[in-house]
């Protein structure tokens, strides 16, 4: 069941420097700054939200159809993508521009500089929802500003139910908009800091906001997460971890686990411990797609977790 993964493709350039920033940033010379870091270290990760959702939907025997635009350095990631058999039908390249990418310097006491290019991302409202065949199930998940507007819209219009998921996009957007968005989708998902912000943008509590969705899901990193659907709230317990090593992509891979419940109509009991142990397992693998277990490992790890099986 093909399942529409609306958002980023993104290459991520992740530098180390060995040392501190602060033993070479003047706070009294903040106003005239200007430095240069050696990073011997450098890894290339293949990113984005639309990439990271559709990597882990695949693991777990999804088939999810990514639209997204990229630019005319895709090449790499597109070799990537066909070696996955991960379809690019709905993947756009827009002329004359590059591929999102991050550029991340990260010193020796883990903070980091990161500069973004959005670069071909900003052109995703040229893609269109409605030009996707036998769609079952969608997400909206952080991309360009009136890309994320319009797909909400196209999937309304075209009685496709779908996952709006605002990340990092949320500042984009006023009260009003993302109210807007909230109403066109069939389910919200958010980590507890964007469900305060999405609280303070709207003026509308938490109970108010799932009361427009068929399911609000909110993540609380080692806490678990809650689903609030039918009147109640559910508590899902967090999946346990061999180690915690990397957690960019955790909430993308925790999508992924939420797509394929609901396209399988799985209980909500079962999908938030999916949803929970796909995070767990991205968690312990440094990069957004470096993690690769079998479909029966993931099966193996979800009735060790939990206790009954898929």
């Amino acid at each position: 069941m093909r399942t529409l993964i609306c958002g980023s493709l993104a290459f991520d350039s992740i530098m180390v420097f060995h040392d501190h920033f602060k033993h070479h940033i003047l706070p009294d010379k903040i106003h005239i700054l200007n430095v240069s870091f050696l990073v011997p270290d450098m890894r290339r990760e293949f990113g984005g939200c639309a990439g990271n959702i559709a990597y882990n939907l695949k693991l777990l025997g999804g088939e999810p159809i990514i639209m997204a635009t990229i630019g005319e350095d895709f090449s790499p990631y597109a070799s990537r993508l066909e070696s996955l058999e991960l379809s690019q039908e709905c993947v756009r390249t827009v002329p004359g521009s590059y591929t999102a990418q991050a550029f991340i310097t990260t010193d020796l006491s883990d903070n980091q500089i990161t500069a973004f290019h959005p670069g071909a991302m900003n052109h995703s409202h040229l893609n269109d929802v409605r030009s996707a065949d036998d769609i079952r199930l969608g997400i909206v998940s952080p991309d360009g500003r009136d890309g994320m507007l319009n797909h909400c819209a196209q999937f309304e219009q075209a009685d496709i139910p779908f996952i709006f998921d605002p990340g990092q996009g949320m500042p984009l957007f006023n009260g009003e908009e993302l109210m807007a968005m909230v109403r066109q989708a069939d389910y919200v998902t958010l980590n507890d800091y964007e469900a305060q912000l999405l609280q303070a943008r709207t003026g509308k509590s938490l109970t108010e906001l799932a009361n427009e969705v068929s399911a609000l899901i909110m993540t609380k990193g080692a806490d678990g997460s809650d689903i609030y659907v039918e009147g109640k709230m559910l508590s899902i317990p967090a999946a346990p971890v061999s180690q915690v090593v990397d957690p960019t992509g955790c909430g993308d891979a925790f999508r992924a686990g939420l797509l394929y419940g609901i396209v399988n109509d799985l209980d909500w009991e079962t999908t938030g411990r999916l949803a929970s142990l796909m995070g767990a397992i991205k968690i312990e693998s440094r990069g957004g797609q470096n993690h690769a277990p079998s479909r029966m490992e993931i099966e193996t790890r979800f009735a060790e977790s939990f206790g009954y099986r898929l």
